[in-house]
C-alpha cells in the first residue's frame, strides 16, 4: 500500500530520509525539527545547523530530509522540484509534489518517535524554505513554527482558500541576497500578514545567499519560544520581547 500524506492523498514520489542529529540533552525526543535544503545541496549541508539550534531545544530530534528528487542540473545534490522551468504554473505543480513527500515523512518520523502531531516546526533554506511554507501552512496538523531563511512564498493565489492553519513564522533573508532577492522575501512578509499569519522578519544588511550568527541566533530563539509552553510565552511578552 502506497504512503499516505495528512489529507490522506497517496504521497508522491520516493520516501524522504537524511540525516539526523539530537537531542542534546539525554533521554529521548521530546519533539521534532526538520531542516530543509536548498537546491543542488543535501541533509547533510543543513543538519550542521542542528547543534547551534539545538542548544535553545535540547530535547528536539533534528532532521534533515533529502529532496525527492536528484538535482537537474549537476551530476550531485538533491532537489525538491525543478527550477529549469520557472513559469509560476509549473513551480507551483512542482512544489506541491514536494509538500506530499514532506508532508509524508513528517507523519511517518512523528510517529516513528512516538511524539503528538503537533509537536514539530520547520525550518528551511532557499527551495527548502519555500517548500516548508507551502507545506506547512497547508498541513492537517499544525506546525509549532516555520523558519524560512532567504526563501519566497509560492501560489500566493491558493494560500488563503488552502491554508488550513496559521502557525507563527520567521523569514529571515540578507539583504545582499543576489539569489533571492530580499524584495521577494518582503513580498512573502506582506503576504502572510495579508493572510492573518503571525509573521516576525530579520533583514541583515550585507549578508548574501546563506546562513550566518544572527540568523542562527535568531532561529533558535524563535524555536525556543514556539515551543516555550503557553504561560513562558506570555510571560515574555509582559516583558517586552517579541514571539510567536
Amino acid at each position: 500500500m502506497a504512503d499516505m500524506d495528512s489529507t490522506g492523498a497517496a504521497a508522491s514520489g520516493p520516501l524522504l530520509d537524511g540525516p539526523r542529529w539530537g537531542p542534546a540533552e539525554a533521554g529521548p525526543a521530546r519533539r521534532l525539527v526538520a531542516i530543509c535544503h536548498g537546491v543542488g545541496a543535501s541533509g547533510e549541508d543543513l543538519i550542521a545547523l542542528a547543534p547551534a539550534l539545538g542548544r535553545d531545544v535540547p530535547d528536539a530530534l533534528f532532521i534533515a530530509p533529502d529532496g525527492p528528487e536528484p538535482y537537474d542540473w549537476a551530476a550531485s545534490g538533491r532537489q525538491w522540484f525543478s527550477l529549469r522551468d520557472r513559469r509560476p504554473d509549473l513551480l507551483e505543480a512542482g512544489v506541491r509534489i514536494a509538500a506530499r513527500a514532506l508532508d509524508a515523512f513528517l507523519d511517518k518520523e512523528l510517529a516513528r518517535s512516538g511524539l503528538p502531531p503537533t509537536e514539530y516546526a520547520l525550518a528551511g533554506f532557499s527551495q527548502g524554505a519555500m517548500t516548508a511554507l507551502f507545506a506547512g501552512l497547508r498541513r492537517r496538523h499544525p506546525p509549532r513554527a516555520i523558519i524560512a531563511c532567504s526563501g519566497a512564498l509560492l501560489a500566493h493565489g491558493t494560500l488563503a482558500r488552502e491554508m488550513t492553519h496559521r502557525p507563527p513564522v520567521l523569514l529571515v533573508h540578507g539583504e545582499a541576497d543576489e539569489v533571492v532577492p530580499a524584495a521577494w522575501g518582503r513580498a512573502t512578509e506582506r503576504a502572510l500578514r495579508g493572510a492573518g499569519v503571525p509573521v516576525e522578519s530579520l533583514f541583515i544588511p550585507g549578508l548574501g545567499h546563506g546562513i550566518d550568527a544572527t540568523a542562527l541566533e535568531a532561529a533558535g530563539a524563535f524555536l525556543r519560544r514556539a515551543f516555550a509552553p503557553a504561560h513562558a510565552r506570555d510571560r515574555d511578552r509582559d516583558r517586552g520581547m517579541t514571539g510567536p
